[in-house]
């Protein structure tokens, strides 16, 4: 979505809303870390994110890369800045076409800085303005982009005929086709608020965002203002000062004077309910702004759907995903990019024929004391609290657990545990398990399973030898919800079609993991036994107002073989491994 349109929703719900601005990294391995702080940052609720572009270009390459990322596996909006400096014209329109390629619909554009120790000179078949740049974005791709300038409330100390003139280079860029402003950063409120009130008065009616830097420390602080040259009131530098030997209560007080800087602005009659925060690629100032101002994330802007949405071109408005990938976006989209085209081929469309130490170490997972298993990509769910028990209790008898959901009958799309989606709504699921399993304990489950005409099953082996209960070819849907003037979603399937494209990947990535061990040690044969003898199976019980009735056949065929056999399966062990499934996978899809 163009974030001109994410103003004017939030205006027409009369909300607060708020934006990151991050900076590339000068290597690869700096923007891995920036990716995974952005990941992190994601749960603060920003409507967007913006990548800068270095002085002169120097790092376009990680600015694309960084744009790519965000808007496909991370899932959330962004603006990508585009300067005059060190560009020919060729080099524009590179960015431009690879912006588009990615999914971005937001260029922020800049004439930019030098770099440093440099006069700005423009270059040859380059531009020499940021209003030139606009006017050419426009020519070449007409409405697709929404296109941002900068503005300096600066410019308002500056003498009357300087600062008119300044003004009319902004209108002047709004004229040619800008669809919104961002500001410079500044300290000084009154000001910033004099200097919308002089461009609402110029004739400038586009919306006005005002960049927010955090104080993190008295030299950052210091360099920050001097570089940019902007004002800092006194009772700023009388407050920190006192202080400016001591990080924590820089901090401290810096976060309290730029809050009380937000609400100012918030309260002041200029129609500005936004902040764009200049984060410095860190993460504590944001968060504890964010926290003394009180804006708490919106579930709609964290979780619009229960899986990480992709924004690229060709998937923006795919809604549906088999739940057998729901945690592993990366590998769902690099599996799926040759299925049917998105977003009316596999899943696009509801009304088309075609309609998607081993001992303890799953406990661990389950616990969050680790961040993945090679089945999930991400840490357990909250919903995981919900169905602990049960599931530590399936893997002590033997059924080692990679993915569940528990069943919901109506929780509020904004509820912290289950919600998801647009606000208003209410949102349902099926219980869910999938797990490995030993064929001695599944041929005592399946009888259990077909007694309760609400279960269907999928159950296969690493040779993709399928059995299943269902006589249907069609998915199965195991999660949807209901919102005020939309159709009912459902973001998570079942069906047999991908069930056998992902058990390719489930062996393998089991495979992969017992790689990690030495050749002939123990729980490199363990591991390798379970991916040579155990069958992934999946189960839904279809009647979701009864979320504990999915478990009452495991317990049974479990009481069964202990019976029988006296204990619960061993794993697949060799030279005195043996042991029994402990704890929880759960990979947990929504």
């Amino acid at each position: 979505m163009k974030i001109s349109q994410k103003i004017e929703q939030a205006a027409k719900e009369d909300r607060i809303w708020w934006s990151f601005e991050y900076f590339p990294p000068r290597t690869a391995q700096g923007l891995q870390n920036l990716l995974d702080r952005i990941e992190r940052m994601r749960a603060l609720g920003p409507e967007f994110i913006d990548i800068t572009w270095n002085a002169g270009g120097r790092t376009s390459e990680l600015t694309s890369e960084l744009v790519k990322t965000c808007q496909k596996l991370i899932g959330i909006e962004t603006c990508m800045h585009l300067t005059c400096t060190g560009m020919p014209r060729v080099k524009v329109d590179i960015a431009l076409r690879e912006a588009k390629e990615h999914g971005c619909r937001n260029i922020l554009a800049l004439r930019g800085d030098p770099p440093v120790g440099r006069e700005w000179e423009p270059v040859d078949t380059g531009f020499r303005y940021g209003v030139d740049l606009v006017r050419y974005i426009r020519a070449q791709y007409g409405d697709y982009f929404d296109v941002s300038v900068a503005g300096y409330p600066q410019t308002h100390r500056l003498p009357p005929e300087e600062a008119a003139r300044e003004m009319g280079y902004l209108k002047e860029k709004v004229d040619a086709g800008a669809n919104f402003i961002f500001t410079q950063m500044f300290y000084d409120v009154d000001m910033f608020i004099d200097w919308v009130k002089a461009a609402r008065a110029a004739g400038i009616t586009v919306p006005i965002v005002p960049g927010i830097m955090p104080i993190q420390t008295w030299n950052g602080f210091q360099k920050a203002t001097s570089l940019a040259k902007i004002t800092v009131p006194q009772s700023f530098l009388d407050a920190l000062e006192p202080h400016k030997n001591n990080d924590e209560k820089v901090r401290e007080i810096g976060t309290k004077l730029v809050a009380d800087l937000c609400r100012r602005i918030l309260a002041a009659d200029i129609g500005i309910k936004g902040l764009h925060f200049y984060t410095m690629n860190l993460e504590k100032g944001c968060r504890l702004l964010l926290e003394e101002l009180n804006l708490v994330p919106r579930i709609e802007v964290i979780k619009p759907l229960p899986w990480r949405q992709s924004l690229t071109p060709n998937r923006r408005t795919e809604n549906i995903r088999p739940i057998f990938w729901a945690n592993r976006t990366r590998s769902y989209l690099s599996r799926t990019e040759n299925w049917d085209e998105y977003p009316n081929g596999r899943f696009g469309d509801s009304r088309s024929p075609a309609y998607g130490e081993l001992d303890g170490l799953f406990a661990q997972f389950c616990q969050g004391k680790l961040e993945a298993l090679p089945w999930s990509d991400t840490a357990p769910s909250s919903e995981t609290s919900v169905i602990a028990p049960q599931l530590a209790k399936l893997n002590e008898l033997g059924f080692l657990t990679i993915n569940s959901q528990p069943a919901v009958d109506g929780a509020r799309s904004d509820d912290r545990i289950h919600g998801w989606g647009p606000a208003n709504g209410y949102v349902y699921q099926k219980a869910y398990l999938e797990f490995f399993v030993s064929p001695e304990l599944l041929e005592m489950l399946i009888p259990h399973i077909e007694r309760d005409i609400n279960i269907t099953y999928y159950v296969i082996n690493n040779r993709g030898d399928l059995r299943t209960n269902t006589h249907s070819d069609g998915p199965n849907a195991v999660t949807w919800g209901v919102f005020p003037g939309k159709e009912i979603i459902q973001p998570t399937i079942v069906e047999a079609i991908s069930f056998m494209a992902w058990k390719d990947e489930a062996y393998e990535l089991g495979r992969l993991w017992a790689k990690f061990y030495e050749p002939g040690s123990a729980t490199r044969q363990l591991i390798d036994g379970i991916m040579d003898s155990y069958y992934l199976v999946n189960v839904v019980h279809n009647d979701y107002k009864r979320p504990d009735a999915i478990f009452e056949p495991f317990f049974k065929a479990g009481a069964e073989y202990a019976a029988k056999y006296g204990s619960a399966p061993e794993l697949p062990t060799t030279n005195g491994a043996n042991g029994h499934a402990n704890g929880n996978a759960n990979g947990h899809a929504n």
